[in-house]
């Protein structure tokens, strides 16, 4: 089993963490995203996405999508449980990380591939070259502000965001709060409890993988 991963990229991240809360020792194969390594004929032969992360599995399978490959991981390693233990737990989980999939991540991004020049000609991933469109910026701000004020209220109520124990959507949820500082954008400003989240997710030492 190996991992296809760049160390700077928050997806790779997440599925870096979900690795070392599992307490498993996956080798990694780097893929140099600056310098196009994704876009190889070798890489897009593993993912014709152009993307990473990507999973090789044992039997040779490739996994892309970081859902996709925490899952299988807790197929394979069901302890500690991050994606529920029952069905109620189960459906809450999968419903916040699909919030933070479909309203965190794009915001971000958004902003990012917009604003950054090193996006250029790049604002979305992928073998097309496709232009920035600066107006685009603003409004993944607004998306951004409403997204996190959307998880300050559960996170008011319960020590993580779907309850009293970590998930893989707490995961996905500090990815997102990190990768906003790339952009300037403080998600904690102004929202206690997602501070103290915060604090708490830094705290582990997974969030350093």
């Amino acid at each position: 089993m190996r991992l296809f991963d760049f160390e700077r990229a928050p997806n790779p991240r997440r599925v870096r963490i979900f690795i070392a809360e599992k307490n498993l020792d996956i080798p990694k194969v780097a893929v140099d995203l600056f310098a196009m390594g994704q876009l190889s004929p070798e890489f897009l032969a593993i993912n014709p996405g152009g993307t990473v992360p990507v999973l090789e599995a044992d039997d040779g399978t490739y996994i892309s999508e970081s859902i996709a490959i925490c899952r299988y991981l807790e197929s394979l390693h069901p302890e500690p449980p991050l994606f529920g233990t029952d069905a109620s737990s189960e459906a809450q989980i999968w419903m916040w990380n699909n919030i933070c999939e479909t309203e965190g991540f794009p915001a971000i991004t958004e902003i990012l591939r917009n604003l950054s020049p090193g996006f250029n000609h790049r604002a979305l991933p992928g073998k097309a070259d496709l232009e920035q469109i600066p107006a685009l910026i603003e409004r993944g701000r607004q998306r951004a502000h409403q997204f996190f004020d959307r998880v300050e209220r559960p996170l008011s109520a319960s020590p993580f965001l779907t309850g009293p124990t970590l998930s893989v959507a707490d995961i996905t949820l500090l990815t997102i709060v990190d990768f906003a500082a790339w952009i300037d954008l403080d998600a904690v400003a102004g929202r206690p409890a997602l501070d103290a989240w915060q604090q708490k997710m830094s705290a582990r030492p997974s969030a350093g993988a």
